[in-house]
């Protein structure tokens, strides 16, 4: 893999941090909220993360419909945007479901000490979740589109599995972030760190904000390898899928012949 290709990966794995380390708090957030929704039923503490799916159930079909034709006819290009200003944007949902959820869990402490009695709706985590699905659309399928479009034809099973590759380094980095918060915010006789079990106790807004400097500083990282990338000449990728397709054709041919033999 190319020195281009290596750093835009590269850059995927500190933004999709929120993607696999957010679910981790969740559900001991809306444990401490009223899930409630009317007066006969409950939503379950792990079943809140199904904002993000249904954001984008009902964004991607929006933005394939109505969003991208109405780029193109602004660019005068292919899919309205490049796949890495695609991307690029995705980024930024990340940074701002990070900002989101830190302003939203300080709120929901605070309210937590005036009103005890009266938590804080689950639903105010339903704006963070949202921003999550926008990431999802963005940045996982936009990575997917850019492994296949932009990787040469006998690489693109290595790109397609590189998105997959990310979220495993990308799960590993969010425990070594959460073990290093751990042990550095918290001491045996002061106050307890950030990530302790009583997340009323812990400052877990803290971590959020944290996660949102990170995502910040990768995405310019994210903008200088974006402005080394060459893309491949569209005449080139036309040539690369006629010559898969026609290879795929010589292989139907020759199981045929095999098979009549």
């Amino acid at each position: 893999m190319s020195d281009e290709y290596s750093s835009i990966w590269a850059s995927a794995i500190i933004s999709f941090i929120p993607l696999t380390g957010i679910s981790a708090f969740l559900s001991a957030q809306a444990l401490r909220m009223d899930r409630r929704l009317g007066p006969n039923f409950e939503i379950p503490a792990a079943s809140v993360s199904v904002v993000t799916f249904t954001v984008m159930v009902i964004f991607l079909p929006i933005y394939d419909r109505f969003v991208v034709p109405a780029l193109e006819n602004i660019t005068k290009q292919e899919g309205g945007i490049t796949l890495l200003q695609r991307i690029g944007l995705g980024n930024i949902f990340s940074v701002l479901a990070m900002l989101v959820a830190g302003f939203v869990e300080r709120k929901r402490k605070a309210f937590t000490i005036l009103h005890a009695a009266a938590p804080i709706s689950v639903m105010w985590l339903a704006p963070q979740l949202g921003l999550m699905g926008l990431f999802e659309i963005f940045v996982v399928l936009g990575f997917m589109e850019f492994y296949n479009k932009q990787f040469p034809e006998h690489m693109r099973s290595v790109g397609n599995s590189l998105v997959f590759l990310t979220v495993s380094v990308a799960t590993y980095v969010s425990s070594l972030v959460v073990t290093l918060v751990h042990r550095c915010t918290g001491k045996e006789d002061g106050p307890p760190d950030w990530l302790t079990d009583d997340i009323n106790a812990g400052k877990l807004d803290y971590f959020y904000f944290l996660i949102a400097g990170m995502g910040s500083v990768n995405f310019i990282y994210f903008l200088f390898a974006a402005s080394r990338y060459r893309y491949k000449a569209r005449g080139k990728v036309e040539a690369e899928l006629t010559m898969q397709i026609c290879n795929d054709e010589d292989d139907q041919d020759s199981i045929k012949h095999i098979e009549v033999g």
